[in-house]
Parts: C-alpha cells; sequence; structure tokens
C-alpha cells in the first residue's frame, strides 16, 4: 500500500499570505505546505483523505485515474473546500463520499448544490454515505477503521489502515479509542507548533506523548503551521522516530 501525503500544512497553508518570516521565505520546497491531505492506494483502488482548497493543484502531478472514496476528517472548509474540483473524477462514476454524522451534515450545508433533487447540470455526483468510529468499512481491497478524536470539543475522524494511522486536527483522544491503535508501527498525527498552546489542536510535545502512547515505529508530524519552524531545523530536534511529513512524500506500507 502507497501512501502519498499531498498536504502536511495548517488551514492557512505555508506560505502563510503576506508573512515574510524565514519559513514563509525559505527555499526549501519542504517548508511549502498545502492544506492536509492524503492519498491511499493498492494496485486496484485508491482512497482520498480529505479534499481540501489545493485539492485541484495537488492531484494534477497525480496519474489520472478512478479514485474509489473519499474519507472525510471534518467538514472544516481546509478539509473539505475542495470537493467541488472532484467533478473530472465522477466520469468514472458516482464518487463515494464517507463522513461522520457530523462531518454529513456540515457538507450538506457547505454543498446544497451537490445534493438539490434538480441538480445543476455538471456538478458533482457524490454518494454521500454516513460512517461511524469503530465501524469497519472496506473500499475496493482497502479496509479503513475510522478512530474518533477530539478538535478541541468537536467529535472528528481519524483513519486506520493497516498498520498505519493517519490523525490530524486532535486535540485530545479518549481512552475507549486506544484499542483501535493497537498494533500501528507508522502513525501519522498532528502538531501546530512547539509553544503557544492552541484550543483545538496538539503541540509537537503533545503528538511526541501521543506517538509514545500507540507506541508507533515511526510517526510522522502532519498539520503544522510555519511558527514551528524549518522542517531541515526541526527534524533534527525530534526524538529518534519522529520527523515531519512534507508535501509529495511516499510511503510503502506492507
Amino acid at each position: 500500500m502507497k501512501i502519498t501525503f499531498l498536504g502536511t500544512g495548517t488551514s492557512c497553508g505555508v506560505p502563510v499570505i503576506g508573512c515574510q518570516c524565514r519559513v514563509c521565505k525559505s527555499a526549501d520546497p519542504k517548508d511549502k505546505r498545502l492544506r492536509c491531505s492524503i492519498l491511499v492506494e493498492t494496485e486496484k483502488t485508491r482512497v482520498l483523505v480529505d479534499a481540501g482548497p489545493d485539492f485541484r493543484q495537488q492531484i494534477l502531478p497525480q496519474t489520472f485515474r478512478r479514485i474509489d472514496g473519499i474519507l472525510v476528517t471534518h467538514s472544516h472548509y481546509d478539509h473539505v473546500g475542495g470537493m467541488d474540483d472532484i467533478r473530472p473524477y465522477c466520469q468514472f462514476g458516482e464518487m463515494n463520499v464517507y463522513a461522520d454524522a457530523i462531518a454529513r451534515k456540515g457538507m450538506l450545508q457547505m454543498l446544497p448544490y451537490c445534493f438539490a433533487e434538480n441538480r445543476y447540470p455538471g456538478v458533482p455526483q457524490i454518494g454521500l454515505h454516513e460512517i461511524c468510529a469503530g465501524q469497519k468499512l472496506t473500499i475496493g481491497d482497502i479496509e479503513v477503521m475510522p478512530i474518533r478524536v477530539m478538535h478541541g470539543k468537536l467529535p472528528i475522524l481519524g483513519f486506520r489502515f493497516g498498520s498505519f494511522a493517519y490523525i490530524t486536527d486532535m486535540k485530545t483522544i479518549e481512552d475507549e479509542q486506544m484499542p483501535l491503535l493497537e498494533g500501528v508501527e507508522v502513525l501519522c498525527v498532528n502538531a501546530l507548533r512547539f509553544d503557544k498552546p492552541h484550543h483545538s489542536h496538539q503541540l509537537v510535545d503533545d503528538a511526541i506523548s501521543f506517538a509514545r502512547r500507540v507506541g508507533a515505529k515511526r510517526t510522522l508530524i502532519t498539520h503544522v503551521c510555519h511558527d514551528i519552524g524549518l522542517h531541515e531545523e526541526v527534524n533534527k530536534q525530534l526524538p529518534k522516530g519522529i520527523e515531519l511529513a512534507f508535501d509529495g512524500q511516499v510511503l510503502e506500507i506492507n
């Protein structure tokens, strides 16, 4: 199974518009971060996690072939704002989109024209399916386990694919969800920056503690903002087995 990081940045992306900090002005491509999304692929199946406002830019370099499903972590704009751009993929058939009850309601409000009784010609053809944490689903030959985490006070979803787990926008997780992460070897989890606490996002120390709690052999940090520092410098500060993910990074998961 191949995991491609399409975006690893926060809601503003990096560089931030108008910012002159050394991260935003960096020439290192690993310091350029589009909004968070990954593509999970086998030889037969492709699954996208989130379609944010950078989706068009993110997907253009990828081979154009069917996307079998889109998993939605939550319906904040930086995670679903590119959903209209799935239209070219609807030539393969209706796009199946999977979201929990809260995110499903948010998408119906955000994209009402996609679900109207008399749809405008050319709008994305979306089949919107409700899923729940702890209830496994299968898309093609990819098994997915949704995991509930808390984005501040908002319940959202992370997803496990075999020995790989992807969690973004988490602040906390309930103890009852931890068994769903047993045996995870490669973890991707969010960390906004090193200091200045945020009401709904983890900091780096929180992500490190969570990775150790999970027991992952390798942890990649995503959903980072420019305040975290330069990619190369941050990686030198992180403990062994923990690193910043970067846009375009590819993992092969057995």
